[in-house]
């Protein structure tokens, strides 16, 4: 595996070995449950097996969606919000130094709307592209979320416009339910390419299918390498005790420390391009995790920026955060501070060292002051950046959330709380079948 564990920092200090022996039986049982698909949830257990049963003609026809896009396109337009954008912006920004896929035509570019309700954040993308050609690709299962739905509404709008509806139809592409709901019914009516959104996945867990792999396909990535590195990830973990397996050593360092008393994970980097894989990580688990009452809050900071703002409370402030660092072991480009007859004062110790050597530095040297101040640090590493290891990653975390959960008795995979905000922006908006929540809102006012 490229993915690996470190508790050197949280053991002894932070969780005795005897913590981890009681403890090792619930997350044995939590594991034993998600495997045997016999707790709750075990119907959007799908991302599972995912990656090891993979369907070749689902992958063959992802790859040839892509290069018609790639063809035919300066820009992809990814519509959609939550599970349905975070996985494949976080590969795509993950996977940025790496060379375009030998053998294409075009480097197509890779956009995300329906995010937000922002209409400056859309009318930007709209001046963007007026002079470009592009398609898009609208993913929702239900069809109806408020924050794609305009942005669909608007942009297939402006498509029609420039191409005509015939060409349009060549340029969107559909992932949404197999069978029922309004994209569905358009995408069959109008003969779009689509895809299929399976039951059998919550949007948090889709990343390894056309929802995430899509996008990344177009942005000009390997994704039978992301899929094989999830496959490797999957079928040694099946074979692995507490012991070995990263994925349940992490699960149960991270509940050791929530029973006593850390509430909030940060997740940390030392590399900007892992920055957009910690907003995939904080729904993934903040969505599986955060119900009953129950939970870690999952949060992120992008060092060394951050140690200039957010540094000083996690240094000194109050004593309810862990930090889980990820660590680049290979991180690729180097740039070395060259020797000079005149070096610039103060920066005499650097010359002769490389930017990624005194990046390390600057990591261990934080990890050992955290420590020190009362911050435990689990630190998880990948040997570089590329995209086996990608897909290593991606489920390395998936396979973690659901034994946490299950360890904590919550259901992993559902989301209700989720509806409650839906529900009161549609009663607000008087929307038709929310009467009576309206007049409940409204007597509220």
């Amino acid at each position: 595996m490229e993915v690996s564990i470190d508790l050197t920092h949280v053991m002894g200090k932070f969780i005795k070995d005897q913590e981890y022996q009681m403890i090792k039986s619930q997350v044995e049982d939590a594991s034993d449950m998600l495997r045997s698909r016999t707790g709750p949830g075990s119907e959007f257990l799908g991302w599972l097996d995912l990656p090891c049963d993979y369907d070749t003609e689902e992958l063959e026809k992802i790859k040839e969606v892509s290069e018609k896009i790639r063809r035919q396109s300066d820009v992809l337009i990814v519509i959609g919000i939550g599970g349905s954008y975070l996985g494949a912006k976080a590969g795509i920004d993950f996977l940025d130094n790496t060379p375009l896929q030998s053998g294409s035509n075009q480097e197509t570019e890779v956009l995300f709307a329906g995010t937000q309700l922002s209409s400056k954040h859309l009318q930007n993308i709209l001046d963007y592209i007026e002079d470009k050609n592009y398609s898009l690709n609208v993913i929702t299962k239900s069809g109806t979320t408020i924050e794609p739905s305009i942005a669909y509404h608007i942009l297939k709008s402006k498509l029609i416009e420039k191409y005509g509806e015939e060409e349009a139809a060549q340029r969107i592409i559909v992932t949404t339910d197999a069978e029922s709901g309004s994209l569905r019914q358009e995408a069959n009516e109008k003969s779009y390419d689509s895809f299929v959104i399976p039951d059998n996945i919550g949007g948090r867990f889709s990343v390894l299918t056309a929802v995430g792999l899509l996008p990344l396909a177009v942005a000009g990535y390997d994704i039978e390498m992301i899929i094989k590195g999830a496959s490797v990830y999957a079928y040694n973990s099946r074979a692995q005790g507490v012991k070995e397996n990263p994925s349940l050593k992490y699960a149960m360092s991270r509940n050791i420390l929530y029973r006593k008393g850390y509430h909030v994970e940060v997740l940390a980097n030392f590399d900007p391009r892992l920055k957009s894989f910690a907003e995939w990580w904080k729904q993934l688990y903040g969505e599986s995790e955060g119900k009953d009452g129950k939970g870690i809050f999952p949060a992120s900071v992008n060092y060394t920026t951050d140690l200039h703002s957010l540094g000083q409370y996690v240094q000194d402030g109050k004593r309810f955060l862990f930090e889980t660092m990820i660590q680049i072991k290979n991180p690729g480009l180097d740039l070395e501070i060259s020797e000079s007859d005149q070096p610039d004062e103060g920066l005499e110790y650097l010359e002769g060292k490389s930017l990624n050597e005194i990046n390390d530095k600057a990591m261990m040297g934080t990890l050992y002051a955290h420590v020190d101040g009362g911050v435990p640090v689990i630190v998880i590493q990948i040997d570089e950046v590329s995209e086996y290891v990608l897909g290593q990653l991606f489920f390395f975390f998936e396979l973690a959330v659901g034994v946490s959960g299950y360890i904590n008795a919550v259901n992993p995979f559902d989301q209700p709380g989720v509806e409650a905000y839906k529900e009161n922006m549609y009663a607000l908006l008087e929307k038709p079948g929310y009467e009576e929540k309206t007049r409940e809102l409204k007597e509220k006012n």
